[in-house]
């Protein structure tokens, strides 16, 4: 019995969603500029909001 096609995905695959970043960033054509560039990202998202604000205890 020959096996039917799977019809593609509505949403882009992970490759792909990684390979437009590379684009946006500028770096596509470097695999470690891209992961310094993911990486820098990745650190300020995961900073939290007013973490530059040093509080005291009067």
């Amino acid at each position: 019995m020959p096996k039917t096609p799977r019809p593609e995905p509505s949403e882009p695959k992970q490759v792909d969603k990684f390979r437009d970043l590379a684009r946006q960033l500028e770096c596509d054509a470097d695999e470690k500029a891209f992961e310094e560039k993911v990486k820098t990202v990745a650190k300020a998202l995961q900073k939290p909001e007013g973490a530059d604000v040093k509080t005291g205890n009067g």
